[in-house]
């Protein structure tokens, strides 16, 4: 079988390196397909993954709109090339329609729920794989399982925690230390939404500096005061900077999922309650806010707690007892497709 997977974001790489890399041992070829966006390409490097970059993404409205028409017809070039047998994806539009040229499969992995590019790629899509915490119906196209994308690469199955993180941050082993993640805000579903003003994420550096080591991961450039906690740390390392932090605090959906598979306390402070956040929070794993407002408040409590680490290991023994091993379940249904598809229809079930 021959795979191309298209990706979007640093997180796809994560989400589907696994999944590539056994069906590459099972005989089958994948090529991913990608474009510049923020360290896809080192991603995709550190993983010995084949790709093709097709060249840097756009930002101003007009830029995506000339880039959607630009990135398909490159997209369907690549596929004319390689010839796959399906296409896969986290919501690409440009996959979807390439594959709609080639009348080929495309099977999209969906939880963010932008719906602005649900409408781009859905009618070109076979099936959509959401979770079960997945917050829309996308319809008769849509298989749950009971899982998050995050899964698929930070389940216990496939990642370890490696405590080298603490020689790669240049910190003693026993130093707290934090993680902020702060977005550009640059996507398209970003618009009209907001997260932590400047002066807010300076007086939480403030606060938090009383007690811990402070490190920023950023989308955009820092500004001048804030670029001394710029944390430097391969891309591929994250994970275990994540995993032995001892609160995350950010503006990205999907880093503050992994902080809590990942059992690390997460405060995510977005306008938008993207994809699976509202379940962690039950777990109470997660805490969202809209804002910065009552965020230092959290810190807190959260400082107050005794034993918070075996509370949050608790807490996070709980989610994996009830999740599956995303990959795997991936894995198959590519195997058996249509079949997988059939079956899950058919049948009703969430797997």
């Amino acid at each position: 079988m021959k795979i191309i997977i298209d990706i979007g974001h640093p997180g796809h790489v994560h989400l589907f390196k696994n999944f590539a890399k056994e069906m590459q041992q099972k005989g089958n070829k994948i090529l991913f397909t990608c474009r510049q966006k923020e360290f896809e390409i080192e991603l995709l490097k550190s993983e010995g993954l084949t790709y093709v970059s097709f060249g840097k993404k756009y930002k101003t409205t007009f830029g995506k709109i000339f880039g959607l028409l630009k990135f398909d017809f490159l997209e369907f070039i690549q596929g004319l090339k390689f010839k796959p047998d399906l296409f896969i994806s986290h919501g690409s539009p440009y996959a979807a329609h390439a594959a709609a040229l080639l009348r080929k499969p495309h099977i999209s992995l969906e939880d963010t729920g932008n719906m602005e590019q649900v409408r781009l790629y859905l009618p070109f899509t076979d099936s959509v794989l959401t979770s079960d915490a997945f917050h829309k119906d996308l319809g008769a196209k849509q298989i749950q399982y009971k899982g998050y994308h995050e899964l698929a690469y930070l389940h216990p199955n496939w990642f370890t925690p490696d405590p080298k993180i603490y020689d790669i941050l240049k910190i003693k082993r026993d130093t707290k230390y934090i993680i902020l993640r702060f977005v550009s805000w640059n996507a398209s579903h970003d618009i009209n939404q907001s997260g932590l003003s400047i002066t807010e994420k300076r007086e939480l550096i403030e606060h938090l500096e009383k007690t811990y080591t402070v490190f920023i991961s950023s989308e955009g450039e820092l500004p001048s005061d804030l670029r001394k906690y710029q944390i430097k740390i391969p891309p591929q390392e994250m994970h275990n900077a994540l995993a032995y932090a001892s609160i995350f605090i950010g503006e990205g959906a999907t880093m503050a999922s992994e902080s809590a598979i990942l059992g690390t306390p997460a405060i995510y402070i977005n306008s938008i309650s993207a994809g699976t956040i509202s379940q962690q929070e039950e777990y109470e794993l997660l805490f969202n806010f809209k804002n910065g407002t009552g965020v230092i408040d959290k810190i807190k409590a959260l400082d107050k707690i005794s034993d918070r680490e075996k509370l949050f290991e608790k807490r996070q023994q709980k989610l994996l007892e009830d999740k599956i091993d995303v990959t795997a379940f991936l894995i198959w249904f590519i195997e058996r497709y249509p079949e997988s598809k059939n079956y899950t229809i058919n049948n009703q079930k969430i797997a």
